[in-house]
């Protein structure tokens, strides 16, 4: 064998147990070194996110970074529930809110690629009621005026959140509420959501399809199409085809009674200074509809109703950092992965530096963004103040949960990211 084709095999060799072992990603703990990262300058970062829980600011927090599918740090810093003492710890389980509308757009590519339905059809062609759509143009005056949707809302424009469906905020925002639609959760509905979401379709939308970009219900409708196309519930599909692949375990709609425990306690802000646990009385806020397993357990809300664990949530963030695979479970292809992951809105406004894909926003400028990150990263957070992002790049991911709503005066996001960014030192 000549020298090159020696090095060629070495190589091969080489990248073949790099790519094992991203692809295996364990979530061993390892040195931080080992990992491109610097375990003195993490330090920095340990000290400067207790100190939200030190301060009272927040109750508690967890914290993974894994980098080539390794853990490069993790913490589980305070207490879940202040009033029993019960600490924070890596299984922890926390309302992720929004985190959710990544998973339904996974399971909706899952359907795309099989070929049980295709995102550039029509929302109709699953949900008949959602044909002929009004627009609500607001007037000068006050109130509004109705104007037929000039084309069909399809599963890509309620992918990247263009389908001019808001939070029933929009200028028909009583019409909304009259019928039950304001605000994001679903989980204190008695009806399962495929009616839901057929009667939402008699309300006025926000905007043209296609022009803008208006966060709302887009991926509640999507969980809807889910169960028309798979012929299975919303819950049912997720849990065979996402959280059973993927050793997602502590991942549900509604909480099974013998984990309650495990489910941290929501805070907000005090007057004076500190914080308080929500009431259980305060509607998609408390914690109790899920502690107790009380509810209709029926109204599976694609874009906010999921709860899990920091580890869980990674599992579904290494999967698609791998190009739709993990621990020899395929989930996606990686076009799939890709084109989710590819900003969709073109000369549609978003964020400075940002665009959204297929259930994630992605950093298109790191100047006109201006903190630190990768071209290519994407993300999202949760209403209960939880984030995550994914930087391809680096080969870096990160998830962050705590449950504080509102989040007033908080800067751990910036804190967080700095943090982490500066001690990386390959």
């Amino acid at each position: 064998m000549t020298k090159l084709k020696l090095r060629l095999s070495l190589v091969t060799i080489l990248l073949f147990f790099v790519s094992a072992s991203i692809s295996a990603a364990d979530f061993r703990n390892s040195r931080p070194e080992a990992l491109g990262m610097s375990s003195e300058r993490l330090e920095r970062l340990d000290s400067v996110m207790k100190s939200y829980v030190d301060n009272g600011q927040l109750a508690g927090q967890v914290i993974l970074v894994l980098r080539n599918g390794r853990i490069a740090y993790a913490a589980e810093n305070g207490l879940r529930n202040i009033e029993s003492g019960l600490p924070m710890t890596k299984d922890t389980i926390f309302r992720i809110a929004s985190q959710t509308k990544a998973i339904v757009s996974t399971g909706i590519m899952i359907l795309h690629e099989r070929g049980q339905l295709d995102i550039s059809h029509p929302l109709s062609r699953y949900i008949p009621e959602w044909a002929d759509m009004q627009v609500a143009v607001a007037k000068d005056s006050g109130g509004y005026d109705l104007v037929p949707a000039e084309r069909p809302i399809t599963l890509r424009n309620l992918l990247t959140h263009t389908g001019g469906v808001s939070y029933g905020n929009g200028p028909a925002a009583e019409a909304w509420e009259a019928a039950g639609f304001q605000g994001w959760y679903f989980a204190n509905k008695k009806e399962p959501i495929a009616k839901s979401i057929a009667r939402m379709a008699a309300l006025p939308l926000d905007a043209q399809p296609g022009e803008q970009w208006i966060y709302g219900y887009n991926t509640d409708i999507l969980g809807a199409v889910i169960e028309k196309a798979s012929g299975l519930t919303l819950e049912e599909f997720l849990q065979s085809e996402i959280f059973e692949p993927l050793g997602m375990e502590n991942t549900h709609f509604y909480l099974p009674r013998d984990k309650a425990d495990l489910l941290a306690v929501v805070y907000q802000p005090k007057d004076g200074g500190g914080i308080e646990a929500i009431p259980a009385s305060d509607g998609m806020r408390s914690q109790g509809l899920y502690k107790t397993g009380d509810g209709p357990n029926m109204s599976f809300s694609g874009g906010a109703g999921l709860l899990s664990t920091a580890t869980d949530y990674a599992k579904f963030l290494q999967m698609t950092l791998n190009g739709g695979e993990l621990n020899g479970e395929r989930i996606l292809s990686r076009k799939s992965i890709e084109l989710m992951t590819t900003n969709h809105l073109g000369d549609i406004p978003f964020r400075r530096g940002q665009g959204f894909g297929l259930g994630f926003s992605v950093l298109t400028d790191l100047g006109s963004r201006g903190t630190l990150g990768s071209i290519g990263e994407y993300g999202w957070g949760g209403a209960y103040h939880s984030t995550y992002w994914v930087d391809p790049a680096e080969q870096l991911l990160v998830v962050y949960l705590t449950q504080i709503i509102p989040a007033t005066g908080l800067d751990d996001y910036a804190k967080l990211r700095s943090g982490i960014y500066q001690a990386i030192v390959d």
